[in-house]
């Protein structure tokens, strides 16, 4: 699916990016596996795991190299690029899969802690997908994979800051769909469900909280490969401005937010007649739209 093409894969040390990273390049393509090696909350740096990743590619026969890039430096991520294209000739897709957590229930949240997120999750994916781009559009052709996720698209307790970032990074990649479509280049969303460790840090103290973990360890990071590779291949050539979350064995298209009910006073609105006339009237559908946010986490993956 990807002979002779070029992968950049960003957080592919560990967990989800290891695991695209390895399949990307049994499927043929050459990977530079980016990863700084930093703790969950992006403290340290560790080469082992970007390094590990590299060697085992090669080992089973693939091509790829090792990237130490910290993408919340432009200059740093623009090297995830360059290594790409120095050491295999070109760039075909770039995976934006890294990211960081520092969860704090919003009311404690530092002003750190909401940057070092933003910095990471959406600054970093800017950064490396600015670097790309001046080589997609020389070639007429490339594959943006933004790595989002349900926090950001349905929110989440004690993730204000990364639920910002991931909802940021749709609506980047929406952007970059749309002013990027005339020279062929596509850009696209995923929301993965799998156990890593950045969904670790989720409690399980009580039956129902173990319950969830439970089903979420089922969830495989590998079961997201398969998704990326073929974004990332030629076979998705008119595949863009889309959003895809993958669960287990279970793979779902995301609306986009459309106005779903309006109406409209003559006369104009009052504070008061907002009151007394729209929102009883909306309020089934702000029901509606909470069941259906409802539905998507809590029950069992396929």
């Amino acid at each position: 699916m990807l002979e002779g093409k070029v992968v950049a894969i960003t957080g592919a040390g560990r967990g989800i990016g290891r695991e695209i990273a390895l399949l990307c390049a049994r499927e043929g393509a050459a990977v530079v596996v980016n990863d700084p090696g930093v703790a969950q909350g992006g403290d340290g740096a560790d080469r082992g795991p970007a390094e590990t990743t590299a060697a085992d590619i090669v080992a089973a026969g693939g091509k790829a190299c090792a990237n130490l890039a910290d993408v919340a430096d432009p200059k740093a991520a623009a090297s995830v690029i360059e290594d790409a294209v120095q050491r295999f000739g070109r760039v075909d897709a770039v995976v934006n899969n890294a990211g960081i957590l520092r969860d704090t229930i919003w009311h404690k949240m530092s002003y750190e802690d909401w940057t070092s997120v933003i910095d990471v999750n959406l600054t970093g994916a800017f950064n490396v997908s600015k670097a790309a781009t001046p080589y997609f559009r020389e070639q007429q052709s490339g594959s943006f994979i933004h790595f989002t996720s349900t926090s950001g698209l349905i929110g989440n307790l004690g993730q204000a800051n990364y639920s910002a970032a991931k909802l940021g990074l749709v609506a980047m990649s929406q952007s970059i769909a749309l002013d990027m479509a005339r020279v062929g280049v596509r850009s696209n969303c995923i929301a993965p469900f799998a156990w890593s460790r950045m969904t670790a840090s989720i409690p399980a103290e009580t039956p129902e909280q173990k319950q969830r973990v439970e089903r979420m360890q089922s969830m495989s990071a590998d079961k997201i490969a398969p998704l990326v590779a073929y974004l990332a291949s030629d076979r998705s050539v008119d595949v863009t401005n889309q959003i895809f979350s993958v669960r287990r064995n279970e793979i779902m298209l995301f609306s986009k937010p459309r106005p779903i009910r309006s109406m409209v006073k003559v006369e104009g609105w009052t504070a008061e007649s907002i009151a007394d006339e729209l929102i009883p009237a909306f309020r089934s559908s702000f029901a509606r739209a909470d069941e259906v946010s409802a539905h998507v986490f809590p029950y069992d993956p396929v």
